[in-house]
């Protein structure tokens, strides 16, 4: 019984902690079933510091993601691809599972640029708004990603149309704002003999490209001024390169251009002309075929000058240490030819090697049709040819199964030419054309003569195995073929013509080849010409292999350049030469060391006329962005060549680039020195920064000075805010980011990120909204001394970027981009008694956080 009663007793008082857990259990299960739609967060227990101030409205908070509307910058992304960067607008709406959400703001004519098959879904539409209804397309939705700042739009790919890969709308093609540009490169160099045997001297070299923008149009000028002086000899000359206006025919997908140029040299070799040209171009389709930059390789035997000329013309001038060297920067002329490379040495020795120039094969994919259409008047490099009128015309056409036909016509008083030829894709094989010029030609005080020249061209892609590129080229002229260039040469103003011999046989081939993961990288670049009669035989030959072991890189160069001479002294006279050179680069960092910018370097350079050389180096980059490279030679060499040294270095800033150095030899010592940039001005001002490629972008940052841009060594914003992003890819999407550990503690940028799509030689802005002002952490209380609610919303109303800053415990909130004083605007809830006004001062003296009490009111 005293058992039963004790069980009966527990019984008792457990029956009403066991109604409290049942009850807690059925109000739960009951809370879970819509907490599974959508996530419920009480306001109420806000109020447990202060009771009774009322709750903030969080409401549009509870959604995962959830955010206040209006209007945000934002990346777009349609099926992954981002199709732009801009303002939305966000509105509260419902979305296809009736889900309330932020959704955005698209007119359909938008998301028909993007590719949206608009016009199969008319429900799109919606009657009295401009946002069209996305939930219309089933499967079709939107995504807002806050913390991203990206709005991901998915469609199904039955209502997107297939587009080409890296197709951008036209519609979204900037022209760019009017500026005046200015592209300017100083160098120059003192040379003083130390043997006897020589002279001092001093040379200068000036390349001037001004520039003007106005609407499409496009105003260029490329003009060079040379300068030497030799023993109180001195000689300066300016030469005009080009002048001419240009721009865009988007309907023809082509360029129109009027002035000094360079004919298309698909199918006849180039001709440098003064008149009018329309031709499609390339750039303006998707995946197009980007034009070929040689990339120029030699090795220098001692201190020496590096001139390339291309059509006669002066396009390139530098100076180099002794070993092998590579010249990627040089500024396209606008035309084509062959590049002709000058190396004199510090003894006044020269090398001569030819660099092929646009020897790709002709193709173009099925049913492109590429035309160009040239005429004018022949212009020679010394004004000493009679401007003779010339026409060129060219058509290539993609036929199927990778088929291509193409053929052109030049025309002038002296010389006439038609020339037809054929293209195949071959796949996994390469590609190759072949083509038959008929020419007929008058040389000066000569006979009229025909004949043929037969080209057959080859290229290969190794992409997929790591191969870059890969060219090969053979032509063969019979005994009466002429170009027009070498026709049109002979009519000199001089009494008697130009000798000139006539080419017989040429070959070509340059090859860029990775090797696998631990094999290296190959170069190779050769070039062979003969002549008629007189039996002269042109070689010009490069070699390079490039490989690395434990961060130690190394690399090997050869070079064979026939006809290659010396100048001045006649007991130097050679027809020919051949340097080795061998190469070695330890970083730093192998040695334990952290500063891993910093190489010792050895090199070996073997001449068969020169002897050979040993030489050890230091270089290194330095500074925040490695903006700035330094290097220090000392060499001993055998024979003729003798011990050698020097330092160089140059700094790339926001500015321009300068440059200097010193070199000793057993000739002489030479101080070279170096000045590049470009200036911009435009409707905001004046602009200086580094040398400016074909088309540019400007970057507005108002008032954030200093602030650094990525994948831009040197490049940073002036002490206004702006800054020259020197290059930018025409008819393409180009991303310009900020970097923003860069950024000043008091400035504040609303989105880092700015897409620009540029046309051909535009001045495109990147347009960055900027909030320069104090950081605040502010203790906002109410007139009853009570804290404003959490939640609370504060807006800054003199601001042009402020979102709202969100009010934490105790009514205090961040807020940066203040200035001196102003007035604040907080909200927590819609009702009239739910917001107030904070008017505020700072103290005189502010560094770093300020933190201050403000009355709302």
């Amino acid at each position: 019984m005293k058992n039963n009663n004790k069980e009966q007793t527990m019984s008792a008082r457990m029956r009403p902690v066991a109604y409290f857990v049942s009850l807690q259990l059925v109000a739960s299960v009951g809370l879970m079933t819509p907490a599974m739609a959508r996530d419920y967060f009480n306001p109420a227990l806000l109020e447990l510091g202060a009771p009774g101030q009322g709750p903030a409205d969080l409401s549009v908070f509870e959604a995962q993601g959830g955010q206040l509307p209006g209007t945000y910058r934002v990346d777009v992304y349609l099926n992954n691809q981002k199709m732009d960067t801009r303002e939305v607008e966000f509105r509260m709406g419902k979305d296809g599972s009736g889900n309330e959400k932020l959704l955005p703001c698209l007119s359909v004519s938008t998301l028909d640029e993007w590719g949206v098959m608009t016009r199969s879904h008319p429900a799109l539409t919606v009657a009295g708004s401009d946002c069209a209804n996305i939930s219309a397309i089933p499967q079709a939705g939107s995504d807002f990603r806050f913390d991203r700042q990206q709005l991901l739009l998915s469609f199904p790919q039955s209502s997107v149309r297939n587009s080409a890969r890296g197709w951008v709308d036209p519609a979204s093609w900037d022209e760019g704002i009017p500026a005046v540009l200015l592209n300017y490169s100083a160098t120059g160099s003192n040379s003083y003999d130390k043997d006897g045997q020589g002279q001092d001297s001093s040379n200068q070299y000036i390349n001037l490209r001004p520039g003007l923008n106005i609407g499409p149009w496009r105003l260029r000028n490329y003009t060079t001024w040379s300068r030497s002086e030799t023993s109180g000899k001195t000689e300066s000359r300016w030469d005009t390169i080009y002048t001419y206006l240009q721009r865009d025919i988007i309907a023809l997908r082509s360029q129109f251009k009027a002035g000094d140029s360079s004919t298309q040299s698909d199918v006849f070799d180039g001709i440098s002309y003064r008149g009018m040209e329309l031709a499609s171009d390339d750039e303006m389709l998707p995946d197009s075929l980007k034009g070929y930059a040689p990339v120029v390789r030699g090795i220098a035997r001692t201190n020496a000058k590096v001139t390339i000329r291309q059509n006669g013309y002066v396009i390139y001038e530098d100076y180099v240490s002794p070993g092998a060297f590579e010249i990627t920067d040089m500024y396209p002329t606008g035309g084509s030819g062959d590049l002709n490379v000058t190396i004199t040495e510090s003894d006044g020795s020269v090398q001569h090697q030819v660099i092929p120039f646009a020897s790709l094969p002709v193709l173009q994919r099925e049913g492109r049709f590429k035309y160009s259409i040239a005429s004018g008047v022949y212009r020679s490099y010394d004004n000493n040819v009679e401007k003779t009128p010339l026409t060129q015309l060219t058509a290539i056409y993609g036929l199927s199964h990778g088929f291509t036909t193409y053929g052109g016509s030049q025309v002038a008083s002296h010389y006439q030419s038609v020339a037809l030829g054929m293209g195949k894709n071959l796949g996994s094989v390469g590609a190759v054309s072949v083509d038959v010029t008929q020419a007929w030609s008058t040389m000066k005080d000569s006979a009229k003569e025909s004949g043929q020249s037969w080209r057959m061209r080859y290229s290969k892609n190794f992409a997929e195995t790591g191969t870059n590129f890969a060219i090969a080229g053979y032509r063969y002229a019979t005994d009466g073929y002429w170009g027009m260039q070498e026709v049109l040469d002979s009519y000199r103003s001089e009494t008697s013509p130009l000798l000139l011999e006539r080419r017989r046989n040429r070959a070509e081939l340059t090859v860029s080849q990775q090797l696998g993961d631990k094999a290296g990288s190959l170069a190779f670049n050769a070039i062979r010409e003969d002549y008629y009669k007189s039996g002269k035989k042109m070689s010009s030959l490069g070699f390079g292999y490039y490989n690395s072991w434990n961060m130690i890189s190394y690399g090997l160069n050869y070079s064979y350049n026939r006809n290659a001479y010396s100048g001045g002294k006649e007991r130097k006279r050679y027809d020919e030469d051949q340097i080795f050179s061998l190469s070695v680069s330890v970083p730093f960092a192998v040695f334990g060391v952290k500063d891993a910018s910093t190489y010792a370097s050895y090199s070996l350079n073997s001449s068969k006329q020169g002897g050979t050389s040993n030489s050890l180096s230091l270089s290194g980059s330095a500074l925040e962005q490695q903006n700035l490279n330094w290097s220090v030679l000392q060499g001993y060499g055998t024979g003729d060549t003798g011990n050698s040294g020097g330092l160089n270095a140059s700094l790339r800033g926001t500015y321009g680039e300068v440059n200097g150095g010193y070199s000793y030899d057993r000739s002489g010592k030479r101080l070279n020195y170096g000045v590049s940039g470009g200036i911009v001005a435009h409707e905001n001002g004046v602009t200086v920064g580094q040398q400016l490629g074909e088309t540019i972008a400007i970057v507005e940052a108002k008032d954030a000075s200093g602030v650094a841009v990525q994948g831009g060594s040197g490049v940073r914003t002036d002490f206004r805010g702006y800054a020259i992003v020197p290059y930018a890819s025409p008819y393409r999407k180009n991303d310009i980011t900020l970097d923003t550990e860069t950024i000043g503690e008091n400035t504040e940028i609303a989105l880092n990120s700015r897409t620009v799509v540029p046309t051909r030689g535009a001045v495109v802005r990147a347009k960055y909204q900027t909030s320069v002002g104090y950081r605040v952490l502010m203790n906002l209380m109410r007139a009853d001394n009570t804290p404003v609610p959490f939640g609370a919303v504060v807006t800054d109303t003199t601001s042009k970027i402020s979102s709202g800053e969100i009010v934490g415990e105790q009514g205090q909130v961040y807020l940066t981009g203040l200035g001196e004083q102003g007035s604040l605007q907080v909200k927590w809830g819609g009702e009239q008694g739910q917001q107030c006004t904070v008017n505020y001062r700072l103290p005189d003296q502010n560094s770093g956080i300020t933190e201050i009490n403000g009355e709302c009111r």
